[in-house]
């Protein structure tokens, strides 16, 4: 009886190949097993030692909404604006989701550089696996802001209302992905981009309609077209409409116009007066843009890759 020997392949002449070679974003989806790892570490990690661990997610947001609502509705009285500290909060929702994806991504290759050195995994897994710990955590705000829309007693959700959700998060969703991915790999090059990062999205909140209203923007620069259309030009401005379309303006009923008016005409309850013209085709747009971005990310991160282990 004899055994056959397979034919054994020539190594010499096969092609030399990078053991540490990403691959692109593409890889990630093959490795989900080892996603679901990293990303479950992550938020193991970011509640060890305590007590109530993932309880937090709820209170934080919980403590920060009752907190918006005793300061503006409340102390400030911005009683002009129905429900203001709802318009906030489902701003201050997609806001956090994109600056903790944006700045944990920036930082998740160089927090995690004795696994990028050893093992040879995409690298692209671990930015990406910071987005989803951001999304993990959008889970409980949106909770929060469910149900404190439903306490208003107004709240009617309707599917454009959904849409406009689903679309807000799928766009900062790939926002936050390529900013992640491409400046994780610049970091690791300039270490002082951390820190930068944390300075521009301190920023944010403040170049968005959500600790002010959308009209008072479109009062400002009424003589100043050209501003206007730079202020909608920024995909997250587009992205907190959105939400504020999906939450807060379906809160809105008759007698929350009749009190915030009760002093004079001061809110305009047409739809077209608190939110801006072709919001739905711009909000596209910056979908098509969401996705152009990353593949350049992908490509600025494949450009650097070669470069990361030994600056590691």
């Amino acid at each position: 009886m004899t055994t056959t020997v397979p034919p054994r392949h020539d190594l010499a002449h096969e092609p030399l190949r990078d053991p540490g070679d990403t691959g692109g974003l593409h890889r990630v989806l093959s490795h989900r097993y080892l996603l679901r790892l990293m990303v479950r570490r992550e938020i193991k990690a970011r509640y060890v030692g305590s007590k109530f661990g993932l309880a937090w997610s709820y209170i934080n947001p919980t403590v920060r909404f009752f907190t918006f609502y005793f300061v503006f509705g409340i102390i400030l009285q911005r009683g002009n604006i129905p429900h203001f500290a709802i318009h906030l909060f489902a701003g201050m929702v997609i806001v956090h989701f994109f600056t903790e994806s944006f700045n944990a991504g920036t930082r998740s290759i160089m927090a995690n550089k004795a696994v990028v050195s050893k093992m040879p995994v995409p690298r692209e897994m671990f930015p990406v696996a910071s987005m989803l710990v951001s999304l993990y955590h959008t889970g409980p705000q949106l909770v929060v802001l469910v149900i404190a829309c439903l306490a208003t007693g107004s709240f009617a959700p309707d599917l454009v209302g959904l849409g406009a959700a689903v679309l807000a998060f799928v766009i900062v969703l790939l926002l936050g992905t390529a900013m992640g991915v491409m400046f994780s790999a610049i970091n690791v090059l300039f270490r002082d981009l951390t820190r930068i990062v944390q300075t521009l999205t301190q920023m944010l909140p403040f170049s968005v309609p959500m600790m002010y209203p959308y009209t008072l923007v479109a009062d400002r620069f009424r003589e100043f077209p050209t501003l206007h259309h730079l202020y909608l030009f920024n995909p997250l401005t587009e992205c907190v409409l959105l939400i504020q379309r999906a939450f807060w303006w379906t809160t809105i009923g008759p007698s929350e116009v009749a009190d915030a008016n009760r002093d004079g005409p001061v809110f305009n309850p047409d739809v077209a007066a608190n939110f801006p013209d072709h919001l739905w085709q711009r909000s596209f747009a910056m979908l098509g843009f969401a996705l152009l971005f990353l593949l350049f990310a992908q490509w600025v991160f494949r450009r650097l890759d070669d470069r990361i282990p030994e600056r590691l």
